[in-house]
């Protein structure tokens, strides 16, 4: 068995036609229509811990990590899919051009590979050093004003340069010089990244078994697109140097992240775009599966690590303050097994993005021990049952945390008076995950962690309030979250409640959770 894992990040599933379009724009998406018409489409999947790379240890480790700690590296008490793949026979390689994967905070993501290949220069991707001080319409659309009171607890002391030779970190003038040379669509990263993939499944066809995990940092901001994409779902100038293609995150009526209602359509223009052209380039993955007759010994799943708020409930991007709506965290998920009798279908099965380690596991008969917190979605695909989960968790750590049934989302916010604790065997950076760490004088080491025996360092940091009290929704009858239930149906409310302590029990939540969230 084969399998190839893609990531599409930030794709919301509401510009895709199997799912509702209530994002409001008619994006053209035939190849992941397409693909979708022959996988088994999951109409309840949700995200766990966010942003990036805390989804990405989900996936790879089966760890339901925003409980225990923020972004920060591998373990060396996880087994990640690689590793796992390595030990029983079977082959691996990441295709990527998601830099975070190379930088402060991020060790451990791809070394267990057999193969690696970086596709290098998106966002702030430490690559290209000329010309000091790019010029030209671009420049002025990644750039959007001098940065001032961010809403991004990612970024500190260290972050967010002002002027294009400002040399701290996460300066958006490196986009504008990784760009500057880019002239044709194939010099754009998904195109990269995809035809790299249908290279790999041409020249490798001679092994037996492989994992292939494709990661796409596109659709993720700058929303700097070519031509036709740029000009494909606006009459606007896509070049118009006043406009951004790289949205501040923050409240879209307030601050430096503020849009009028014609910079938010053009911001909705251009990620509109790039999905398209994601879309076209995903096309040579399933042409290279076609032609090499693969389909039948590969699973395929194509799911995406969080949305992107596009001005729903007033905020766009990832904010760090932002209530943590279904825009951000229902999340797509095909996947294709050629063993499946529900090839084709639908499963309102409730599921989580942890899942998906030990889905990959069981689709290599493996059985690894360390699956921590993943249940394996293998069973629905192959139509063995209806059920894996009645509950799911998602949330950043150190903020609110938030839970499902399926058919109703409980947001409890936390108590910022009450300090958040890291656990791990670094001194990773609570805030401020792109910067070097600094090292915290007051941690204390013991086995605090219930899913290992390994002693790891405990150390406390602040608390981020994204809202005083909790947020109750339907989302079966209201699936934008528009009626908050909180304090017109406390049956519910307490009925959700419980879940959640439920869900922190059975997890074996740290302690100073319960104090966080009053439970």
């Amino acid at each position: 068995m084969n399998v190839l894992f893609v990531s599409i990040d930030s794709l919301r599933r509401d510009v895709l036609s199997t799912y509702d379009r209530s994002m409001g724009l008619d994006v053209a998406t035939p190849n992941l229509d397409r693909f979708a018409e022959r996988s088994l489409v999951f109409d309840t999947h949700y995200a766990g811990s966010l942003p990036c790379m805390p989804a990405r240890r989900e996936w790879l480790t089966g760890v339901q990590e925003f409980l225990w700690r923020p972004w920060g590296p591998i373990e060396p008490f996880d087994t990640t899919l690689p590793l796992a793949a390595r030990e029983n026979g079977v082959l691996s390689q990441l295709i990527t051009d998601h830099f975070h994967y190379f930088q402060h905070g991020s060790d451990g993501y791809y070394e267990d590979y057999n193969g690696f290949d970086f596709v290098r220069g998106h966002e702030v991707d430490a690559w290209r050093t000329h010309p000091p001080e790019p010029e030209g319409w671009l420049l002025s659309q990644v750039l959007d004003g001098a940065p001032k009171e961010a809403d991004d607890v990612a970024l500190n002391e260290l972050s967010a340069g002002r002027t294009p030779t400002d040399l701290r970190f996460q300066n958006r003038a490196q986009y504008a010089r990784n760009a500057a040379a880019f002239e044709d669509e194939e010099d754009f990263f998904a195109p990269r990244v995809f035809s790299r993939v249908e290279s790999w499944l041409e020249d490798n066809a001679a092994w037996d078994d492989w994992f292939l995990y494709v990661d796409s940092f596109d659709v993720h901001e700058p929303f700097h697109n070519p031509e036709p994409y740029a000009s494909m779902y606006t009459e606007q100038d896509p070049r118009d140097p006043s406009k951004t293609v790289w949205p501040y995150y923050g409240r879209t009526d307030a601050g430096q992240s503020e849009l009028s209602d014609d910079e938010l359509a053009f911001v909705r223009s251009q990620f509109a775009g790039k999905v398209t052209m994601v879309d076209r380039w995903f096309r040579r993955v399933l042409e290279a599966l076609d032609d090499r007759e693969l389909w039948d010994e590969t699973m395929v799943v194509v799911t995406s690590d969080h949305g992107f708020l596009l001005g729903e409930h007033g905020w766009v991007g990832k904010p760090g303050r932002s209530p943590m709506y279904d825009t951000l965290v229902h999340t797509p998920l095909m996947v294709w097994h050629p063993d499946s009798p529900r090839t084709g279908g639908r499963t309102s099965a409730l599921t989580s993005a942890v899942d998906l380690h030990a889905t990959v596991l069981d689709a290599f008969g493996v059985d690894d021990p360390n699956r921590n917190h993943s249940r394996s979605l293998l069973p629905l695909v192959l139509g063995e049952t209806n059920g894996v989960r009645d509950w799911a968790l998602y949330g950043y750590w150190g903020s609110s945390v938030n839970v499902t049934d399926g058919e109703r989302t409980y947001l409890r916010p936390c108590r910022p008076e009450v300090s958040s604790a890291v656990y791990s065997t670094t001194m990773m950076n609570a805030y401020g995950w792109f910067t070097p760490t600094t090292p915290k004088k007051e941690a204390q080491a013991g086995r605090y962690l219930p899913y290992t025996d390994t002693p790891v360092w405990r150390y406390e940091a602040p608390s981020v309030e994204r809202r005083e009290k909790p947020l109750l929704f339907d989302v079966r009858d209201d699936p934008d979250q528009t009626a908050d239930l909180a304090a017109d149906a406390p049956g519910v409310h307490g009925e959700m409640r419980d879940l959640l302590v439920d869900a922190l029990d059975e997890l074996r939540a740290p302690d100073e959770q319960y104090e966080r969230l009053g439970l």
